[in-house]
């Protein structure tokens, strides 16, 4: 995809480029107070600005929106940069200018959530709380919902509701320009874009698991231990192991089927 020749009616062909010199020279003369330099800096900075908007170009939001959201990110990494960090300002200023337009990315496509479903969640913490002052560690969304005499699938909905989307665009590797971002792991011939939904679904699905459950599942199927091998690494006897092995396996057909 061609980056936009004209945004916010800013022809990006005709920004400034600076070499390394001068933009040493011109963040001396912006920490002296000389607003030309940074207008001038500023200016020539907002490629960086382009070429993160352009990471964006599959979500529903306008680009013009995406460039202005992002030059307040490279403002506010100019308002905090100092020399002395010993890094190149652009490498200081993407993840400012990431988490900017990530953040706008969020907001414009958030989802509203009912009364009823923010009270049902509401009890849902409460009830883990409770069962964790009796000592039950990582209570389960099964014992949530006995305790609060519900439907499980109605816990599992409500605390979904509520809980912060994982957004395709969070890096999970790497620092900025270069980080990988959630959508790179998801998507590929292997993993075509349809089926980015169920991975999230199993991955919110094992986070709900006992830490045990989820440490067994992690040494099988991630790293392809055996039950005898796990159950050296975990320091529990292997019909433990495998216990606990089909005990979250039925966990997560039980989510899994509910959502």
């Amino acid at each position: 995809m061609a980056h936009k020749v004209t945004i916010c009616g800013l022809d990006t062909n005709k920004l400034p480029k600076l070499t390394a010199k001068e933009s040493e020279e011109l963040l001396k003369k912006i920490k002296q107070g000389d607003k030309d330099a940074r207008e001038r800096f500023l200016l020539a900075n907002m490629r960086l600005v382009l070429s993160m908007v352009h990471r964006f170009s599959t979500a529903n939001a306008d680009p013009d929106d995406l460039f202005q959201v992002g030059c307040l990110g490279l403002v506010k990494a100019l308002n905090h940069f100092d020399p002395s960090f010993n890094v190149m300002f652009s490498t200081y200023a993407v993840p400012m200018i990431l988490g900017e337009i990530r953040r706008f990315v969020r907001e414009s496509n958030g989802i509203k959530v009912s009364r009823s479903m923010r009270d049902v969640a509401y009890r849902a913490m409460q009830a883990k709380q409770t069962l964790e002052l009796r000592n039950v560690a990582d209570p389960t969304l099964y014992e949530i919902a006995e305790e609060m005499d519900a439907p499980v699938k109605e816990v599992v909905c409500a605390l979904d509701a509520i809980s912060t989307p994982m957004s395709l665009y969070e890096p999970i590797a790497g620092d900025g320009a270069d980080s990988l971002l959630v959508m790179d792991s998801v998507a590929g011939e292997r993993n075509p874009e349809e089926g980015w939904t169920e991975h999230l679904d199993l991955f919110n699905a094992i986070k709900s698991l006992p830490e045990q459950e989820r440490e067994v599942l992690g040494l099988r199927y991630y790293k392809g231990r055996t039950q005898v091998e796990v159950s050296g690494s975990l320091g529990i006897s292997q019909a433990q192991v495998s216990r606990l092995e089909n005990t979250a396996i039925k966990r997560l057909r039980e989510i899994l089927s509910t959502t």
